[in-house]
């Protein structure tokens, strides 16, 4: 089969090392930086050469394909030795589809993935088909390709993944939306960021579909300018659409394919306006696999949501506090904010990927009593905020965040950790965020 090499020994890089063994691939993984214990166990269990700190160029520029973990941008000397070489780079998702025949529906988009990838892996299981998820959740695509045979795969895809594929196809792809985000990774510019997330349907024919968002101006501009060859199925909160899913008199109404479905929105177990979207993009996925209708609305109604979206932790002296970690752009924020109706103690900061907090000003002024900023760096939320708001604290620990908060709020108020931003300057990630946040509350 010839040389697999694997530059990152994560989640995807060591599931992408069991199937290439698995295939027949002499495999090396090379990570610059620390491999986890359980990663290396996992190598060492296999008996799957690798080496950490460091990249050896000898044992990597010798590779017949190579396969790049998602936090590796294509910038860095060793991605771009390989391109020089001509040797191919893709992503887990491009390399583990070869393996697999099973039905793929892939979701991507700025926000809402990960609720729509693991609503729709919930009715989808419901309906008794025999399913597995991945991507950007849980286990990696590769190793469940490597582990299962299952005829569907729910994969949340993002932009970073999209970036490296060649022949990887969906037959139901799914964009949530399109807001700038990780514009750091793309030269600053939106439109290549945009371009990365229609790869998602670069590969579809006729027989596939894109379910997206008809009220995101963004894709509806990028559509018309770039039309794709797969079944449109648009979702709507404005409009009623001859075919696909809407908003009519609190009433989600779908058309697909000569079926309908109704629900009320009041049976959704989430809140929020964008929670009715995810409802109709997973619901009109679960259609086109044949989960039966009843299932559906039932299932819409036993969903919990996700951890670390809006996820109300506490309430302590009449003061609710909701953990909103994984907003980490500003859409994800705008979402929070226009979502909760009371007064609102703001924790925000972190790692501003090109943030524009603009957008959130009307909001802002609103709703917000008070900034408490959670970063190293806070210049640009109080250049942006502070002659709006009386109230901006630095703090630089999440517990400082936490107490400072539990002191300015009064009752009726919400404390909304929504942060717009990466959390990599104070927190190993944003579940390690949130999960600091929920751990104050609970010891105040």
């Amino acid at each position: 089969m010839g040389r697999l090499v694997i530059l990152g020994g994560g989640e995807s890089g060591v599931g992408t090392a069991i199937l290439g063994q698995q295939k027949g691939y002499n495999v090396f993984v090379s990570d610059k930086g620390e491999i986890k214990d359980k990663y290396k166990k996992v190598l060492e269990h296999f008996e799957i050469e690798w080496e950490s700190g460091t990249h050896t160029e000898s044992k990597i520029l010798n590779a017949d394909v190579v396969m790049k973990s998602p936090g590796i941008p294509d910038k860095v000397a060793i991605v771009k030795a390989l391109v020089d070489k001509g040797i191919p780079v893709i992503s887990e998702i491009e390399f583990a589809s070869k393996y697999t025949d099973a039905t793929i529906i892939g979701i991507t988009g700025s926000n809402g993935k990960t609720t729509t990838t693991m609503l729709i892996h919930h009715l989808l299981k419901d309906g008794e088909l025999h399913v597995g998820m991945a991507g950007n959740i849980g286990d990696s695509y590769a190793k469940m390709v490597a582990e299962n045979d299952f005829d569907h795969y729910v994969l949340e895809i993002s932009s970073f993944q999209l970036d490296g594929i060649v022949g990887f196809k969906p037959n139901i792809a799914i964009i949530t939306n399109i807001t700038p985000d990780h514009l750091d990774r793309y030269d600053y510019k939106f439109e290549n960021y945009i371009a990365s997330k229609f790869k998602i349907a670069m590969n579809q024919d006729k027989n596939d579909y894109l379910i997206y968002d008809a009220d995101d101006e963004v894709i509806q501009d990028w559509l018309k300018k770039h039309p794709v060859q797969s079944k449109l199925v648009p979702f709507s909160l404005k409009r009623k659409l001859e075919e696909g899913a809407w908003l009519e008199d609190k009433t989600i109404k779908i058309k697909l394919e000569h079926k309908t479905l109704e629900m009320r929105d009041d049976i959704l177990a989430m809140e929020g306006q964008h929670n009715v979207k995810n409802t109709m993009a997973a619901s009109m996925a679960a259609m086109l696999v044949k989960v039966r209708k009843e299932t559906i609305r039932q299932s819409i109604q036993s969903f919990q949501g996700v951890p670390h979206r809006l996820e109300k932790v506490l309430k302590i002296n009449h003061v609710e506090y909701i953990n909103d970690s994984k907003a980490t752009n500003v859409n994800a924020t705008f979402y929070a904010l226009d979502g909760i109706k009371k007064p609102i103690v703001w924790i925000a900061g972190g790692v501003d990927k090109g943030n524009n907090y603009s957008e959130l000003m009307p909001l802002v002024r609103e709703k917000v009593k008070a900034i408490i900023c959670l970063g190293t760096d806070n210049t640009k939320l109080k250049d942006v905020f502070g002659n709006v708001i009386d109230l901006m604290v630095e703090t630089y620990s999440m517990e400082e965040a936490v107490k400072v908060a539990y002191k300015l709020a009064e009752r009726g108020d919400a404390v909304l950790l929504s942060p717009a931003c990466a959390s990599f300057d104070l927190f190993k990630n944003y579940e390690d965020r949130g999960d600091q946040f929920k751990n104050a509350i609970k010891n105040l």
